[in-house]
């Protein structure tokens, strides 16, 4: 392997190695000098496994040459060109043009998030390079802002490290048992261990848009665990930013790669917005047509709640104990069998490997609607022992029905228990028996306020707001409550934009959940999220909604979760 010592080094008798720009798991890439032809060259020097014999080394050695030569016939401006691929010393190494400028992650640690119209930008010159690589039968597998450069300039979009590309029918270098990618942006197929194709990387691409577009991927959490958990079983929550660009994002995360969107639909979605600032009319319909149920009627696994503050549509109120009105919740997914079985698998893959299916897909606990996993003759499987055998492994569901956690709190959300039973508090958090005559659990700090008939819990600085109202039961429902309040949206959050009305279930009986974005009260508050849910339970209707800045919505999130799944009335 290069060290910084080798700068004087020269490969293949032409390649003159100068600066190590950057290592990653597939190897060092060079800044170096073609003097064959006097250019500047960066120059890839592939890792392979020393502890291979030396014949598996000869095959491994040959098929990088042989993938790295069809990755060197893609010929389109938004992939970086390859101009040679050279063996010296047995090891190999890529050839590609020299792109003066950083990654699309440098950017946005340095520039913060883009707005919908850069990111349709980015997202198109994508597509364009996805698409001449797949009708090659190349699938990059590694697409994350990482793999992106952006010249300095031209801000042209390039799509490059294909080091752990594999080419349609091959085996490739990376396929020695071990698991290689990034899983903040790889498809839950790929976790799977299914087959995947072309699918698998616009998968990649909805995350990455996501990313882009609020700096952070959605599957974002705080262990390996939680990521898998997160991309395979969690409710996907788009960011707040991603709202003109809705139905692309939501349909290329699609967990059903046979539903997701192809590049094509993509395309021209993201197309109409580049030039018209809207997305076309049938966008809505091109996602519902991608989820359209399987023949055996089963649904899709992300569910189609995405209105977009279309023309006619009125979402919900505001949060703000000076606002008069509650906050909204986010859409809940029914679970499918097939997701199901999904997440079956990789508990398999995972015991397969000898990690604890416990620990990797029970991250943020027994929150409402997501699996628990359990080892074989009715034992938990143990968060520090050894998993049961993949063959005993089972996933069954949770019968609460509150939205799914976020992954990020490993001592679980909490739960309510049966009929008046006492809730349980997770870490970091308290019960508060309210005098209103209710209990959950409230993050610790957070300071009871009452404001008429409903009831607020306030973080420290007041940027969270957690609020409660409970009340008689209304004509319609809850459905028909919160509609209601999704019409008066306008008038009471300024801004009002991106809602969503979504009927659900919560503890099996009839609910609605509401979601939206607004402006905040003062151009100093800034920006606001809301989630809302709203059910009927021994006469008694109960709202209960957090509101919280977009840049922190994923907070916002597990304190509504944990709310709604340990509350309990009197």
């Amino acid at each position: 392997m290069g060290t910084e010592g080798d700068e004087a080094r020269v490969i293949a008798g032409r390649y003159r190695l100068q600066t190590r720009l950057g290592r990653g798991g597939m190897g060092i890439v060079w800044q170096a000098t073609d003097e064959l032809l006097g250019r500047r060259v960066a120059v890839k020097e592939i890792a392979l496994d020393d502890t291979l014999s030396a014949e598996q080394a000869r095959q491994q050695r040959e098929r990088t040459l042989r993938e790295a030569r069809a990755v060197a016939q893609l010929r389109h401006p938004n992939i970086v060109v390859v101009h040679d691929v050279v063996e010296d010393g047995r090891r190999p190494y890529l050839v590609m043009e020299l792109v003066d400028g950083g990654t699309l992650a440098d950017r946005i640690a340095r520039d913060g998030p883009v707005d919908a119209a850069e990111a349709a930008r980015i997202g198109l010159a994508l597509l364009g390079a996805l698409r001449a690589a797949h009708a090659a039968g190349v699938l990059h597998r590694d697409l994350k802002p990482a793999n992106v450069l952006i010249e300095t300039g031209t801000d042209r979009v390039v799509l490059t490290d294909f080091g752990i590309a594999r080419v349609a029918g091959a085996t490739t270098l990376t396929e020695t048992g071990s698991f290689v990618g990034s899983p903040e942006y790889t498809a839950p197929e790929r976790m799977a261990g299914d087959a995947t194709g072309p699918a698998s990387d616009l998968w990649s691409l909805g995350a990455l848009l996501c990313t882009v577009l609020s700096g952070e991927s959605p599957f974002r959490r705080d262990s390996l665990g939680g990521i898998l958990h997160a991309v395979v079983v969690d409710e996907i929550r788009t960011p707040a930013q991603a709202a003109p660009l809705l139905p692309v994002v939501r349909g290329l995360l699609e967990r059903d790669p046979e539903r997701r969107l192809d590049a094509l639909q993509a395309e021209r979605m993201l197309r109409a917005y580049r030039e018209t600032g809207h997305l076309p009319p049938t966008a809505q319909a091109e996602l519902t047509a991608a989820r359209a149920p399987e023949p055996d009627g089963a649904p899709g696994r992300v569910p189609d709640t995405v209105q977009d503050a279309a023309p006619g549509y009125t979402p919900p109120q505001s949060d703000l104990p000076r606002s008069g009105a509650p906050a909204d919740p986010g859409p809940q997914p029914e679970r499918s069998t097939r997701s199901l079985l999904v997440a079956a698998f990789l508990v398999a893959a995972m015991a397969a490997a000898g990690v604890s299916a416990a620990a990797l897909l029970m991250q943020g606990g027994d929150t409402g609607g997501t699996p628990v996993v359990s080892g074989g003759a009715g034992s938990p499987a143990s968060a520090h022992g050894s998993p049961e055998p993949a063959a005993t492994v089972t996933v069954t569901q949770s019968p609460s029905t509150s939205p799914a956690g976020t992954g990020d709190n490993s001592s679980g959300s909490g739960s309510a228990t049966a009929d008046g039973e006492r809730p349980t508090a997770p870490s970091g958090y308290r019960i508060a028996d309210d005098p209103a005559g209710f209990r959950l659990a409230v993050p610790d700090g957070f300071v009871r306020r009452p404001q008429g008939e409903r009831v607020f819990y306030l973080s420290p600085d007041e940027s969270f707001r957690l609020g409660v109202k409970v009340s008689d039961p209304e004509p319609g429902g809850p459905l028909g409550v919160m509609r209601r309040q999704a019409d008066k949206g306008p008038d009471t959050n300024p801004g009002y934009r991106a809602g969503t009305v979504t009927e659900t279930t919560h503890d099996g009986r009839p609910a609605a959940l509401w979601e939206f974005t607004w402006n905040g009260f003062t151009a100093a508050e800034g920006a606001r999220h809301s989630y809302d849910v709203c059910w009927e339970e021994d006469g008694r209707l109960y709202d209960v909604w957090v509101s919280a800045p977009v840049g922190k919505v994923r907070e916002a999130r597990e304190y509504f979760d944990v709310a709604v799944d340990t509350f309990t009335g009197s």
